[in-house]
C-alpha cells in the first residue's frame, strides 16, 4: 500500500506541475510580465538577412530575442551548455537536434530516453547551486512554473530564455525561436512543419463534423477551461469543452458537469490501477446518469504528449481527435 501511495503521489505531483505552469500565467509572479501575450516567442528575433534579402537557415549572431517575461536575451554565439528546467523544454531542445548540448535537466524530464541520464538540477524547486555548477550559457525554463529560479539565475547573470505558450501556434513559435537560438533552424523548421501538418490534418477532417460535448479531467478532481492550450486542443479536435465557461485550471464542479451531460469523458492514462481519475468519476453522486458514463464513452489518452507544450503536442492533438471523431481521424 505504501508503495502504491508513493507512486500515486509522484503522479499527482507531476500533474500539479502542469497546473502550476498554466495557473502561473494568470497570477502575479513578483512583478514578472507573465501576463503578456503568450506567443511572445513568436516575435521576430533580431537576425540579419543574407545577401539576397532572404532569411538564412544559419543564425547570424549576435542574436537578440524577447521571451515571455518581456526580457530581451542576447546571444553572442550558439549556446554550448544548456540546462532545462521543464520537461517540455527538454523535449524541444532534443527535437531540434541540440541534445548533445544539454548538461542538466529537471527530474520530470523523462523524454527522450537520453535525457534521463543527464544531471538532475531539481524538481518543482530548482537547485540553483547545481545549475550554476554546470556553468550553462543558456537555461530554458517555464516563465510561470520556474519564477523563483529565473529570478535567482538572472541575478547571477546566467542567460535564461523563459516561455509559457498557451496555444498550439505559440508552441510552434517557441520551437522555431529555440531553433534560431541554437543555430538549428532547419531542424526546428521540420519539427514546426510536422506540427502544422498535424493541426491541418485534424482541422480539415473535423471541419464539417458536429461538435461533441467533452469533459476532460487531467488530474483527480481537476479540469480545464478557456484560455488554456488543452481547451484549444479540444476545440481543434472537434469537441466542445463542457468546462469552457470558466477560465484556467480549476477543481471540478461536479453538479455542473452533470448538468452539461458530456457525450465523452477524456482523461490521461496513468500506470496506477485503478486509475484514480476513473475511480473518482465512478464514485461521484449523479455521475452515473451522464451519457458518457452510461454509454461507456470514457477514454484514456497518453498523458505526456497531451499536457506538455512541446513537439509531441501534435501527437496529443491527433490522439484526442481520434477519440472524439474516430470515424473521421485515423
Amino acid at each position: 500500500m505504501k508503495k502504491m501511495n508513493k507512486a500515486w503521489m509522484g503522479l499527482l505531483l507531476a500533474m500539479m506541475l502542469v497546473i502550476m505552469t498554466a495557473c502561473g500565467s494568470n497570477s502575479n509572479n513578483g512583478g514578472q510580465a507573465t501576463n503578456q501575450p503568450t506567443n511572445a516567442a513568436a516575435e521576430a528575433p533580431t537576425n540579419a538577412p543574407d545577401n539576397d534579402g532572404e532569411s538564412t537557415s544559419e543564425t547570424v549572431y549576435p542574436l537578440t530575442v524577447k521571451d515571455d517575461t518581456g526580457t530581451e536575451v542576447t546571444f553572442a554565439q550558439a549556446p554550448t551548455k544548456v540546462v532545462s528546467l521543464a520537461p517540455s523544454e527538454t523535449e524541444t531542445i532534443y527535437a531540434i537536434g541540440s541534445g548533445e548540448q544539454v548538461v542538466g535537466v529537471d527530474s520530470f524530464s523523462n523524454y527522450p530516453e537520453e535525457a534521463v541520464a543527464k544531471q538532475l538540477v531539481g524538481d518543482m524547486t530548482t537547485n540553483i547551486e547545481a545549475v550554476t555548477g554546470l556553468n550553462p550559457d543558456l537555461v530554458i525554463a517555464s516563465s510561470s512554473m520556474n519564477v523563483d529560479a529565473i529570478k535567482q539565475l538572472r541575478e547571477l547573470n546566467i542567460q535564461v530564455y523563459a516561455t509559457d505558450p498557451l496555444t498550439y501556434d505559440a508552441v510552434v513559435a517557441k520551437i522555431e525561436t529555440l531553433g534560431k537560438i541554437m543555430n538549428r533552424q532547419a531542424e526546428a523548421a521540420a519539427v514546426a512543419e510536422h506540427m502544422i501538418q498535424a493541426k491541418q490534418q485534424v482541422t480539415e477532417a473535423v471541419k464539417d463534423a458536429e461538435k461533441k460535448n467533452v469533459y476532460l479531467e487531467f488530474a483527480p478532481g481537476w479540469t480545464v477551461g478557456s484560455g488554456t492550450f488543452l481547451d484549444e486542443l479540444l476545440t481543434l479536435a472537434g469537441g466542445t469543452n463542457v468546462a469552457g465557461g470558466s477560465s484556467g485550471w480549476f477543481e471540478v464542479n461536479a453538479e455542473e458537469v452533470v448538468a452539461k451531460n458530456p457525450q465523452l469523458i477524456v482523461y490521461p492514462a496513468w500506470k496506477e490501477e485503478p486509475n484514480p481519475i476513473v475511480a473518482g468519476i465512478e464514485s461521484r453522486p449523479g455521475w452515473d446518469a451522464i451519457d458518457a458514463v452510461k454509454n461507456k464513452q470514457m477514454f484514456a489518452v497518453t498523458e505526456d504528449p497531451l499536457v506538455r507544450v512541446g513537439p509531441r503536442l501534435a501527437d496529443g492533438l491527433l490522439e484526442l481527435a481520434k477519440v472524439i471523431h474516430p470515424d473521421l481521424v485515423k
